[in-house]
């Protein structure tokens, strides 16, 4: 047992375990399970290549890794253009609820209708990326938000409104369903954590920003721009995803996936090529090597071999297609429903409450907050109110420089505790953050909210602003979870995420505020502050227990025992 992690009884090599690092002054420890295979050799110790790269141009892991952070970072920026129209109505919401004359629910429930329409559209998205790709979607929700977000904008009725929002959702589907999944696509798993941080705060964190300007353009000129602005920029986005958002799904040969085979005998291949801009060796050109002098990195960059170049590389108006081919020869239904049987998976339904809780209760605090302080005593207006969202957006900032300067450095570091092993398992302690900034953000902004007379509104701001950094460090710790654990199965994972997530705060949305009045805000927040410590001690056994997990799971295949594999 390896840093309280139990082995598995059943197999020697678990897929997601894999040899993190190797020190080439110790070439013993590398010689059986990993000579032949590629390193990244630009820091002080060599870093196993984990997935392996092919010898394919055409294989995102061989484009220099600038080209793939400006992918990265163009999903991103859509990303958050996308997402801040789950809580554009925030600031806005007795404001929204006096011009088109409903009640405070009705106005809510609106964002009700934005999550649902990012469930179901999200389902879609499953088979239609595993299928055919990723980049048509990232187009089409591109294209969907722009249009919606300018009728959302011209709506003059509710019902009118109301359908906006539902098609914002659809739009929104695609980058809350595979940017998380893209990372696993692009990057090596010593180069997830802080791209997985920045896509978390992305996806997750920038759109607390939103209704800190929502409330001043709609005192300014009107509650119309808030939804224009969004159609305005990302139509300025468009042309940066169309030319420079290449498809970044790729047919990978098995025995490159050195994280997901389940034998230790399976990796001892020889690549005597390697990859792009990386830095580069197969192990045992290190062990012959290094003996005879100290590791150099100009002098390992000169003793990388070149891509193989009897694969020809798509040209730059290949990469323009929607699509390249099929990437999967699946069944279109068969992958429609792959997600529905995940959710008896223990480490994907852990992944959903990790993530999906606090979400939720991030959207639960962003509705009523309108209500505490436009209501008494403090008689906020519109411009105020959204100012008071500031605690979150720096919440979610701080949150992702938490998450990004843990994610890999925890992961190092017990990595070498454990004798260069690197176990998926050593993301979940993440939560430990999570669990102590995000619970006391829930307890503190319950005892204060409803007693503003008492206590300053600054401390229910800040305990925003912790409850939403601990969920962005639970979103990051959940989702590095999966990629490296469950690889196979993240795009249907993170779908699981995503419908949970978006099903359970659309619940909340029918809910909160009738739930508010009738209870009060202390014993609400008690219940829900309780729940999510729950939730966050459930990463304990999961700790423990999920190498165990991922041994049984995959000699006893969900998708397999229903016919969905």
């Amino acid at each position: 047992m390896g840093m309280w992690i139990l082995e598995s009884r059943s197999m020697e090599h678990v897929p997601g375990t894999t040899r993190y690092f190797d020190d080439p002054e110790r070439p013993q420890a590398a010689t059986a399970e990993t000579v032949g295979l590629k390193c990244d050799t630009s820091g002080a110790v060599p870093i196993i290549l984990v997935p392996q790269p092919s010898d394919d141009p055409n294989d995102p892991l061989n484009w220099p890794l600038w080209k793939r952070d400006v992918i990265m970072l163009i999903l991103c920026v859509v990303s958050i253009f996308a997402t801040s129209l789950g809580p554009i109505l925030a600031a806005n919401t007795i404001t929204m609820a006096l011009i088109f004359s409903r009640k405070f629910t009705d106005i809510a429930i609106l964002t009700g209708y934005f999550l649902l329409g990012v469930g179901v559209a999200g389902i879609l998205c499953v088979p239609s990326a595993r299928i055919w790709g990723k980049r048509h979607l990232f187009l089409l929700g591109t294209v969907i938000v722009i249009f919606s977000s300018a009728w959302g904008g011209a709506s003059r009725s509710y019902n009118s409104l109301l359908w906006a929002r539902i098609f914002q959702g659809v739009g929104t589907a695609p980058f809350e369903a595979l940017v998380n999944a893209a990372v696993g696509d692009l990057y090596f798993v010593h180069e997830r954590g802080k791209r997985m941080a920045l896509t978390n705060l992305a996806v997750f964190g920038g759109a607390f920003f939103t209704p800190i300007v929502v409330g001043k353009i709609t005192d300014t000129i009107g509650w119309s721009w808030t939804f224009y602005f969004v159609a305005i920029f990302t139509s300025a986005c468009l042309p940066l995803v169309i030319f420079y958002v290449p498809e970044t799904a790729y047919r990978r040969s098995a025995h490159l996936n050195i994280d997901l085979i389940a034998s230790n005998a399976s990796v001892r291949h020889s690549y005597p090529k390697s990859d792009d801009g990386h830095q580069l060796q197969t192990l045992n050109q290190q062990i012959g090597e290094s003996e005879q002098a100290p590791l150099d990195p100009e002098a390992a960059q000169r003793r990388t071999v070149d891509i193989n170049s009897s694969i020809p590389q798509r040209s730059f108006s290949q990469t323009l297609l929607p699509f390249n081919g099929r990437v999967s020869d699946e069944s279109f239904w068969k992958l429609f429903l792959r997600p529905f049987p995940l959710f008896a998976h223990p480490a994907i339904l852990w992944a959903c409450l990790i993530q999906g809780s606090m979400i939720g209760w991030t959207v639960f605090i962003g509705i009523i907050l309108a209500a505490i302080f436009i209501g008494p005593p403090l008689l906020w207006g519109e411009v105020n109110t959204g100012y008071a969202y500031t605690g979150a957006f720096l919440g979610a900032v701080i949150g992702f420089l938490i998450a990004g300067a843990l994610a890999d450095w925890s992961a190092k570091y017990m990595t070498r505790k454990n004798g260069g092993i690197y176990e998926p398992e050593f993301r979940i302690v993440l939560v430990i953050p999570q669990l102590i900034f995000g619970c006391a953000g829930l307890f503190l902004f319950g005892i204060t909210a409803d007693k503003l007379i008492d206590y300053s509104y600054i401390i229910p701001i800040v305990a925003f602003g912790l409850e939403v950094g601990g969920m962005v460090i639970g979103a990051v710790a959940a989702s590095l979870y999966i990629v490296d654990a469950h690889r196979d199965i993240a795009v249907e994972a993170f779908t699981c995420i995503l419908i949970f997530k978006n099903f359970f705060t659309c619940g909340l949305t029918w809910s909160a505020y009738d739930w508010l009045v009738k209870s009060g805000t202390l014993e609400v927040f008690m219940w829900i502050s309780g729940i999510q410590v729950f939730i966050c001690l459930l990463s304990i056994p999961m700790y423990v227990f999920g190498k165990r997990n991922r041994s049984f799971f995959h000699r006893h295949d969900i998708l397999k025992i229903t016919g969905l594999a």
